[in-house]
């Protein structure tokens, strides 16, 4: 009798934190920021090392931001924030070629879009639950090298898988969708009527969110024949060409002069703040997705003197998103209007630094949030 044979032993071994799939050159192709001055260059720099923490990318598709405009053309803002040579871009989809010490939670092969933002994770506001005021904040493509190359390194938990069910070009664009979203759920949608003024990528977004979130129908603005006509692809109930004017009085036909429940502001130019201002109805509120202003081809600072929101406070709640070094000169100015009786009751709620200024006629105060 044969005695019963011992089935061979398969060896488990721990899964390596640190995974390289293939051997890789020591350089690559990326679009750099190289020195202070307009333009950009295609340079061979080296491979990025993986540290702990971070997924090396191979990336498989870009967007192009408005940012990276401004970088490219060295404008004021790029001046004085950009310290080239910086490889630029901060919308992107990679494959995950290779793991840092620490990083379980990915796979070599993931695909992943990624979060632009870097935060300590250390500061009072990170270890509070408000990283997105993260005082140390530094972002891919404008403080440290970004995607605008064929790999970059990131901090594993800026990534969040992409299925394969999402376009790969879709999969790109995630981070400026992310502040369509964030904007167009600052305030209820569900059975709302919703304008939304500026049609560029984001405000297109943003149509898609509020169709989605059960907006009763959805407006859309801009001057461009052919963003109009994106917008109406979106599925906008009806879109407005402010080049002829008019987009206060076609609201009120389109709403039987109720006004709308809710304005994304998109575009940031003066003229659209003043119209949406006007538009809103007596309970309706205004967001603005901007967040930095500067001036635009001549044209005075949006919030200059805070002119375009007193008139129309006592109607609605209105947010606004103001540049951090126009706080002060904001809050002034709506502390004068209040005093010199142009605002009655309401509230208007600066955003991106939990301040409130609360607003009565002929007197004021002020509420920290």
């Amino acid at each position: 009798m044969t005695p019963p044979t011992t089935p061979p032993t398969t060896q488990v071994t721990s899964e390596q934190p640190k995974t390289r799939s293939t051997p890789r050159a020591a350089t690559m192709k990326a679009i750099v920021k190289a020195a202070a001055g307009p333009g950009a260059e295609v340079r061979d720099v080296p491979v990025p090392a993986c540290g702990a923490g971070e997924l090396l990318l191979k990336v498989k598709r870009a967007g192009v931001c408005g940012t990276d405009l401004h970088i490219y053309e060295w404008d004021r803002w790029s001046q004085g924030r950009i310290k080239p040579p910086v490889t630029l871009g901060h919308e992107f989809v990679g494959e995950v070629l290779e793991r840092g010490a620490g990083v379980t939670e990915f796979a070599v092969g993931d695909r992943v879009s990624c979060e632009s933002h870097i935060v300590c994770q250390h500061c009072t506001a990170c270890r509070t639950g408000n990283a997105h005021v993260c005082a140390n904040t530094r972002i891919l493509g404008v403080d440290v090298n970004g995607g605008f190359a064929e790999m970059v390194a990131v901090p594993a938990v800026n990534a969040w898988r992409a299925p394969a069910n999402i376009a790969i070009e879709v999969a790109a664009v995630m981070e400026p969708l992310g502040n369509a979203v964030h904007t167009a759920f600052a305030g209820p949608l569900s059975g709302c009527h919703v304008a939304i003024t500026g049609c560029g990528p984001i405000g297109l977004f943003a149509i898609g969110v509020a169709r989605a979130a059960g907006a009763a129908r959805v407006f859309a603005s801009d001057v461009s024949p052919y963003r109009l006509d994106l917008a109406r692809k979106m599925q906008a109930d009806a879109v407005i060409d402010v080049s002829r004017g008019g987009f206060v009085e076609r609201v009120m036909e389109l709403t039987d002069g109720q006004g709308l429940d809710g304005v994304l502001e998109m575009s940031g130019n003066p003229t659209a703040v003043r119209d949406a201002l006007t538009a809103i109805g007596v309970q309706g509120a205004t967001v603005s997705e901007v967040k930095g202003f500067g001036r635009q081809k001549g044209q005075t600072e949006i919030y200059r003197g805070a002119e375009y929101a007193v008139n129309f406070l006592p109607k609605t709640k209105i947010e606004v998103a103001v540049p951090t070094d126009r706080i002060d000169k904001v809050v002034e100015a709506i502390v004068a209007a209040a005093k010199t009786g142009q605002i009655g009751d309401g509230k208007i709620f600066v955003t991106d630094i939990s301040q409130a200024v609360r607003i009565r006629t002929g007197e004021t105060d002020t509420d920290a949030l």
